[in-house]
């Protein structure tokens, strides 16, 4: 491994709180299978095998956190909030709050779909490195690095909110972390009589229209055309958006 590569993956291990012995396994964890396929002469092995362990290790450990977090709850509640909490969007938003986009080994054409911005790639690169910790360190460090930050979702604030999500809130806070812009909303149509309004709602981005939503009034059409857009947002990679022409 270059030493540019050395200096640089250490600001990953500052986001991690966790110092490898074997620094080799972090780097293996962060090489995409485009990267590893457009550089085959050096018989370099991507991250594939390592995402396999790590699907396994953050099972484990969100179960385990969960059983201690709940301790009255039964078998079928706990496998509700373990699906909740370990899907791709989730498990997307933990890779960019360590910024594993910046440390991604990526090919050159998956890298020019803004390949480091898409949730598939990003939740699969968390589960790598969850098992390279796991595998440079056992299950003490793994525990307490998902552990860390998994339990944000689970405090007492945020735990009634895992079935309701606040889309409005997660829309801002995504643009203008990727593209320093805040979104506004445009109310297009209100139909119907006092007793029984209809509202639509867009949502608007530098002058596109990234979401449309219905409701019986403007807060819950707001929340759905906030849906939609975050659901774009994540799908297409934030980067390209700017250049998308319509949504």
């Amino acid at each position: 491994m270059k030493k540019e590569r050395r200096q640089h993956l250490k600001q990953l291990q500052k986001n991690l709180s966790y110092q490898f012995k074997k620094l080799a396994l972090l780097n293996q964890a962060l090489m995409h299978t485009s990267y590893a396929n457009e550089n085959a002469a050096g018989a370099m092995s991507d991250n594939e095998r390592l995402e396999f362990l790590g699907d396994a290790v953050l099972g484990l450990v969100i179960s385990h956190t969960l059983m201690d977090r709940f301790p009255s709850h039964a078998e079928g509640e706990l496998t509700k909030l373990r699906a909740e909490l370990v899907n791709q969007r989730r498990i997307a938003e933990m890779a960019r709050e360590l910024q594993l986009g910046e440390f991604l080994l990526l090919g050159r054409g998956e890298d020019s779909t803004a390949g480091r911005y898409k949730n598939s790639i990003l939740a699969d690169t968390y589960e790598a490195v969850i098992a390279a910790v796991y595998l440079d360190g056992g299950y003490g460090p793994v525990f307490k690095m998902v552990r860390r930050q998994f339990m944000k979702m689970l405090t007492a604030e945020n735990e009634g909110n895992l079935h309701h999500r606040d889309f409005k809130s997660q829309v801002q806070e995504y643009t203008q972390a990727f593209l320093k812009s805040t979104p506004c909303y445009r109310l297009v149509q209100e139909s119907g009589p006092d007793h029984n309004k209809s509202f639509e709602v867009n949502v608007i981005l530098n002058d596109i229209i990234m979401g449309s939503g219905y409701g019986k009034n403007k807060k819950s059409a707001e929340q759905k055309a906030a849906k939609e857009a975050l659901e774009k947002l994540q799908h297409a990679g934030t980067p390209m958006l700017g250049t998308s022409g319509s949504p």
